[in-house]
């Protein structure tokens, strides 16, 4: 039986490369959206026409915890439950600073520290009556020592992400893996639009292989730390971002 993996935000960018490349290495998947719902369905078709697993889309706002149980429930109902969880489901709103306001730092929040928090609490139970469990918390460089005032309210939800993957992997020893990952410059359409090019220039000029990353590698990084040949690897952050040299 393939083991059923979970990745929030799964229809775009990071989420979706993660998702291919798990689908491919004959994991069951389920993508969570919000509101990416064409791109959620034509990745779903994606999987069922190029690989022999399981697929499932689930609409869920990860930060409501309604929301997160029902779409946890549904799973259990199907597949059984979550025995990989892929915290990935982040907004960053990206404004000057002096235009940002608390509600927009509230919703970063909610959605990049509450969202992994809900649901890896919601999943925990069935990995611990199984003795094993992986999760994977979706961090940031920006959460480490990347600063841009202009999404300081991205930039603590990573820090943020960071604390929560120590405490987690504290709280579930010895049978669930809790580690982060923390991309830097990733070359997803997201990342890349509305940058102007000499932005982007000077962003790739501080990273030593001097190129961006691509969300391929960062999948091929999730599909190491949950895979067997990784069981030793626990409460670490692992940073990928090809060299970057400092803050802005």
């Amino acid at each position: 039986m393939n083991k059923v993996v979970l990745v929030t935000g799964g229809a775009q960018g990071i989420g979706k490369a993660i998702v291919l490349e798990l689908a491919k290495n004959h994991y069951d998947v389920v993508i969570n959206y919000l509101t990416s719902n064409k791109a959620a369905a034509l990745l779903e078709e994606e999987i069922k026409k190029n690989y022999d697993v399981r697929v499932m889309t689930i609409q869920a706002d990860v930060s409501k915890e309604e929301e997160v149980d029902a779409m946890i429930s549904l799973i259990e109902k199907k597949w059984g439950g979550v025995d990989i969880l892929i915290n990935n489901a982040a907004v960053d709103l990206s404004n000057l600073f002096h235009l940002k306001t608390a509600d927009e730092f509230r919703k970063t929040l909610d959605v990049n520290v509450v969202g992994a928090f809900n649901c890896s609490k919601r999943v925990y139970r069935h990995m611990l009556d199984q003795e094993y469990g992986r999760i994977i918390n979706i961090s940031s460089t920006n959460g480490i020592n990347t600063y841009y005032p202009m999404c300081i309210d991205y930039d603590a939800s990573k820090a943020a992400l960071i604390s929560l993957t120590h405490n987690l992997a504290f709280e579930y020893g010895p049978y669930i893996n809790v580690n982060a990952i923390a991309p830097g410059f990733i070359g997803t359409d997201n990342e890349l639009d509305g940058y102007d090019e000499e932005f982007l220039k000077e962003e790739q000029e501080k990273i030593m292989v001097n190129r961006y990353g691509k969300p391929e590698e960062v999948a091929y990084l999730v599909k190491f730390l949950i895979s067997d040949e990784a069981n030793f690897i626990n409460n670490t952050i692992i940073r990928i971002d090809g060299g970057q040299k400092g803050s802005c």
